[in-house]
Formats: C-alpha cells, sequence, structure tokens
C-alpha cells in the first residue's frame, strides 16, 4: 500500500511524463510549475514570446482536469472581462451577475503585462482571496484556483510593470529559456502527425488534486526550519543591495513551496535543503534593489544566493 507521500510523488511523476510529450526539454520548470500548483500558489512566466508557455499551461489544464480560462492582454481587454459584470434582467428589474473569465481552475492571464494597470488590479482579489466582488457582492472562485501569467519582458513592445502587489501575489516567477537544438527538432518532430496536445487526457479530476493539496499543506516542519526560513526572509530586509525586502507572504510562500518539494520527494517532513531549492524563484520577484545595485546591473537571484550562504541552516536530525 502507498503512504500519501509516495501517492504524491507517483502522480507527480505521470503528470511530468504526459506534459513532456508537449513541452520538451524543461523537465526542471515543469517540476516547479506542479510544485507551484500544489503549493496552491500562482505562477509567473516571464519570457520571450513563443517558447511554449501558453502550451504548457494549457498541457497543465488538461492533464489536471481542470476548467481552464484564457484572456489574450491587450490595453483594449477590461477589469469585467476578467471579473464579470451585472446585467439589469428587464422581466425582474433584478440585477444578474455574468461570470468573468477568472472563474475557473486555472486562469491563464497570457502577456498579462500588456494590460493597463487597472485590468492588471482586477486580478488582486482574485488571486489573494479566491473571490471577485462586482458592484459590492463577493463571488466566490471554484476550487483549486490557480493564476498562469506570461508576461514578455520588460521592455518589448507595449508592455508596461506589474504593480509591485500584483507580483507578490505570484508564488514563484520562472523562465522558460530557449530550447536546444536537439530537443528543438524532438518538438518537430513530436508534431508530424499533428498537435500532441490534443492527445493529453486527464490523469485526476479536481477533487484529487484539491486531495494532494491538502497533503501538501499538511507537511511537517520543524521549528528550527520556520525559523531558518524567517531568518532568510529577515536577511532580504537587512541587505545593502535591497531597497525593499520581501514580505511575511513571500515567507508563507517559501514554506508552502517548501513542503510541496518535499513530497515530489516522497517525504512528509520539510529539511533546510529544501527551503533552500525553492528560495530564489520564490523570492527573487519581490525584491526592489538599491538604484546603485541596479546601476550596476546587481541580480536579485546572486543577491538571495548570496544571502543563503551567509545565513547558518540548522541541523535536522
Amino acid at each position: 500500500m502507498q503512504t500519501k507521500e509516495q501517492t504524491v510523488s507517483a502522480y507527480a511523476q505521470q503528470i511530468i511524463g504526459q506534459i513532456r510529450r508537449v513541452v520538451v526539454g524543461k523537465d526542471q520548470v515543469l517540476l516547479w510549475v506542479l510544485a507551484a500548483i500544489l503549493a496552491k500558489g500562482h505562477i509567473l512566466l516571464e519570457d520571450i514570446p513563443g517558447v511554449g508557455k501558453t502550451t504548457m499551461a494549457l498541457s497543465f489544464s488538461k492533464v489536471l482536469g481542470l476548467d481552464c480560462s484564457r484572456v489574450q492582454f491587450t490595453p483594449d481587454v477590461l477589469p469585467s472581462d476578467v471579473t464579470g459584470y451585472s446585467v439589469l434582467q428587464q422581466n425582474t428589474g433584478k440585477m444578474i451577475y455574468q461570470p468573468g473569465a477568472v472563474l475557473c481552475n486555472l486562469f491563464l492571464a497570457d502577456e498579462l503585462n500588456r494590460a493597463t494597470s487597472r485590468t492588471q488590479s482586477a486580478l488582486l482579489e482574485a488571486m489573494e482571496e479566491g473571490q471577485v466582488t462586482v458592484d459590492g457582492v463577493s463571488h466566490s472562485i471554484p476550487k483549486p484556483f490557480i493564476v498562469m501569467a506570461t508576461q514578455n519582458p520588460t521592455g518589448a513592445a507595449g508592455t508596461q510593470l506589474l504593480p509591485d502587489s500584483q507580483m507578490d501575489r505570484f508564488t514563484v516567477r520562472l523562465s522558460m529559456g530557449y530550447p536546444s537544438a536537439k530537443d528543438e527538432i524532438a518538438m518537430v518532430m513530436n508534431r508530424q502527425n499533428g498537435n500532441p496536445l490534443e492527445q493529453l487526457s486527464p490523469i485526476m479530476n479536481r477533487e484529487t488534486l484539491l486531495a494532494i493539496q491538502d497533503i501538501v499543506a499538511g507537511t511537517y516542519v520543524k521549528e528550527s526550519v520556520v525559523k531558518y526560513i524567517v531568518a532568510l526572509i529577515g536577511a532580504t530586509r537587512n541587505h545593502r543591495d535591497i531597497l525593499r525586502g520581501a514580505s511575511p507572504r513571500a515567507t508563507l510562500s517559501v514554506m508552502s513551496m517548501a513542503k510541496a518539494i518535499a513530497q515530489l520527494q516522497g517525504r512528509d517532513y520539510v529539511t533546510p535543503a529544501d527551503v533552500q531549492a525553492v528560495f530564489i524563484n520564490t523570492v527573487a520577484h519581490r525584491l526592489i534593489l538599491t538604484p546603485a545595485a541596479e546601476a550596476q546591473d546587481v541580480k536579485s537571484e546572486l543577491v538571495l544566493q548570496d544571502i543563503i550562504s551567509a545565513v547558518k541552516a540548522p541541523t535536522v536530525g
């Protein structure tokens, strides 16, 4: 009989095994996305167009059996397109709510940083509280709920920075990058007989995913490991190169991601190594560096690596 941890790990292997038929050579990115989903988090994919961000999101929705909705963000997309709106029913005189695109399990926000600030902000309540409020009435979003947003690198045509408050709501920020020549050849060959995305089939339903998310949430974390996470986050608030450090929300995200990574490795407890593994991808996008650091082209990832090296990890026996 499989333990809960073995069940999580076995499902993960099946999920990654299916999706790698569509997204070739990006197993590490797939693992991070899956970990964020199991941690009940949201994912920001930052990369140039055309490397497979949208394809990967659609693949996860199919394999996990999730109701997926997609919005291609442009400057003329309105907040009501995302959250929904109320219309007057003439025969009763009542306002009837028309659900927006965000009322789904997996919301794919394609090129989110091409939308106006007002439309970008329409996602804030949904990402944090799992609901939207329209005309003073709150509407719950079905569970599980994951936002997978893509954005082009800052400076690309028609883009603008996401608000800091929204960046902080993404559990991780990932980049896929160009495929190797070998993987690109495999990608082309896989499409000789049609789009492999159409051949994917669900290996679980929403109820199963919710159960697995609960298993992940129940992963044991020793107090010394909690103190280690708090010390790492605290170091971002006192570093010479960081103008604004990570928030308490980042602390919770590091905890959740470390639990997910532990479960994916077949363990029901978190180690300092799990924390170190998730720290950079979970925190880097939340930081604001000092003008001096930016002028010297200092990268958030390198600053966080220095923090990991400087903060002593506990011994977990």
